[in-house]
């Protein structure tokens, strides 16, 4: 998420000066334990994420490249929640919406997205598609730059592109790259990366080859596995790379700050080939995992954007904050998932299957989440152009049918009251995915007898657990599309995804997935989509139970903010007006 100046060129000796004019900024003034950093005009000393100055320790400073000093209007200032502290800021690494967020407004990819979420060019300015759908080329902007003043070039997205895609990297999104020629078998490790199909033709210009023509590549290409990443200083600092004053950015924004349990600053990339348009000087990212927390800071003035609200403050809300409440359709679904990879749940179809027809999803949504989210049974949510969800016959009984159901299958399963089911439900520290945790506890309970431990841990600690698939019986997750088409939700199980943490292996799924990213009718493509998701949901890995919504508090001198089904939402786009005589502290709690 993320005044065209041309750097002047500094002697190295001037570079030094303000390297140590930083170091007595910050030993004199600078208190990093403080929650609510000053804002003040002037430059932001980088901050480590153990808290301690990146100068104390990167050896010689003059080999850092640190930031051009910028002057930081305190008007200019926005400041977001942000749910749970990110997992990382490197692109090709990243998982979960948090990190998301920052990354693309420090990051640009070859396509940007517009307010209302339209693709349009970003870091290209314009390309051409050959007539067979399977070859693209685009033509860099001349003017674009690294937040250091580097040139972007072309090789710096080719080696982006393969990075992604090699298994050596590690990243959980690789897959989402396999329409490219040859990706499948560079992830399998079948080809080594160079043999990917992107190249750089000159300087300026990159070509990109697909095995098939996929209709939402576009669209793919503003994700952030398909950033470009600076190479020498990935060589250079490893996995530091993403460290305040070693990150370099393309987008509109660069890293200033990272203090952990904190916040997140990143300042106006001044070196951006757009910089003109960009309003917001600095954006504050605060990991705010206690809705009410949050909803508090937001109403003393000290947060212009939540992340979210607290469910049980949904009236509340509507009568006091009503012109800060934000409510939208949101692509994803929230649902829990089941390890099948081990006991109680490996070749326990029936099990499975009680458990999902034991949740009411319609009281899920009416009494807990209450925001307008649609009880769902499916996996793709609706609204995805020239795609019909699957419907089973189940959906159209009534809850008491269907506890019978679920009453019958559970028996079939080998438990009963005499012998119940006994298993943990895992979810990320979070006020709403625990009501929703207890609610769902207390269905199986009284439907099926079911006895739930509950276990709340931290959000890494959660992702962790969730890959390993050790200790993680029930867990909670969602979804949100990566972009607008049913595949971005079928993909997630195959069964080499880094997102299956299912552990859904099906080859008969994976050949329809294979089918599904070759064909080029769309009528066809359809057809096979709704027989994936059909399989998937007979097989039972998960249990949806709705599709989202977004629901946050934007202060109303926030401009430039449009709800958008995607959810991206880019600082650059956005500016502040005079506050109102709006009060934002409600009359009551």
């Amino acid at each position: 998420m993320l005044m065209t100046m041309k750097a002047a060129s500094m002697e190295l000796t001037t570079i030094k000066f303000w390297v140590t004019l930083l170091l007595v900024m910050l030993l004199s003034g600078c208190d990093r334990h403080t929650e609510q950093p000053q804002d003040t005009a002037q430059t932001s000393v980088a901050v480590e994420q153990n808290n301690k100055p990146l100068t104390e320790q990167s050896g010689d400073n003059s080999e850092n490249p640190i930031a051009a000093i910028l002057e930081i209007d305190p008007q200019r200032v926005l400041r977001r929640g942000n749910g749970e502290e990110p997992d990382t800021l490197d692109p090709h690494l990243s998982e979960g919406v948090p990190a998301g967020n920052i990354i693309r407004d420090l990051f640009q990819g070859l396509t940007a997205e517009t307010i209302d979420g339209e693709i349009i060019p970003g870091a290209a300015s314009s390309w051409d598609v050959s007539r067979d759908g399977k070859t693209y080329t685009f033509y860099l902007r001349p003017e674009a730059r690294w937040s250091n003043g580097d040139l972007v070039t072309a090789n710096d997205f080719v080696y982006g592109f393969r990075r992604s895609t090699d298994p050596a990297t590690g990243s959980k999104y690789g897959r989402i790259l396999e329409p490219l020629l040859n990706a499948q078998q560079i992830l399998s490790g079948e080809l080594p990366v160079d043999q990917l199909g992107v190249s750089a033709l000159n300087d300026h210009t990159v070509q990109i080859q697909l095995h098939d023509p996929t209709p939402y590549f576009l669209t793919l290409l503003s994700h952030s596995s398909t950033f470009p990443v600076h190479q020498s200083s990935i060589e250079q600092w490893g996995n530091q790379h993403v460290r305040p004053g070693r990150l370099l950015s393309n987008g509109a924004y660069q890293l200033a700050e990272w203090v952990v349990h904190s916040h997140i600053a990143i300042d106006r990339n001044q070196y951006y080939w757009d910089a003109d348009s960009v309003w917001l000087d600095r954006i504050f990212y605060y990991p705010i995992v206690d809705r009410n927390a949050e909803l508090n800071r937001f109403r003393a003035g000290e947060l212009d954007w939540t992340f979210e609200v607290p469910n049980s403050q949904f009236t509340w809300l509507q009568d006091n904050l009503s012109e800060s409440l934000m409510i939208s359709p949101w692509l994803g679904t929230y649902f829990l998932g089941y390890n099948i990879t081990n006991d109680p749940f490996e070749d326990n179809l029936a099990l499975r299957q009680a458990l999902n027809l034991a949740i009411d999803r319609e009281l899920l949504t009416e009494k807990v989440t209450r925001f307008g989210e649609l009880p769902s049974f499916n996996l793709i949510p609706p609204g995805i152009p020239d795609y019909q969800p699957m419907v089973f016959d189940y959906v159209e009984l009534s809850q008491a049918e269907r506890a019978q159901m679920a009453s019958d299958l559970y028996a079939q399963a080998g438990y009963s009251a005499d012998n119940p089911l006994r298993i943990e439900l895992r979810y990320n520290t979070n006020e709403n995915h625990k009501k929703i945790a207890l609610a769902v506890a207390a269905m199986w309970k009284q439907s099926l007898g079911v006895q739930t431990t509950l276990i709340n841990e931290e959000w890494k600690v959660f992702l962790q657990n969730r890959r390993q698939r050790r200790v993680t019986e029930i867990f909670r997750a969602g979804w949100i599309g990566d972009y607008s088409d049913a595949y971005t939700f079928l993909e997630i199980y195959q069964s080499q995804h880094g997102q299956n943490d299912s552990g859904y292996n099906n080859p008969s799924y994976d050949r329809l997935l294979e089918q599904i990213q070759s064909e080029r009718i769309p009528s066809r493509r359809a057809r096979l989509m709704r027989e994936a998701e059909r399989m998937l949901l007979a097989d039972q890995p998960i249990l949806p139970l709705y599709t989202y919504v977004t629901k946050r508090l934007v202060n109303p001198s926030v401009q430039g903010w449009q709800p958008n089904i995607m959810d991206h939402h880019y600082s650059k786009d956005l500016y502040l007006v005079p506050p109102t005589d709006t009060d934002t502290s409600g009359d009551g709690s």
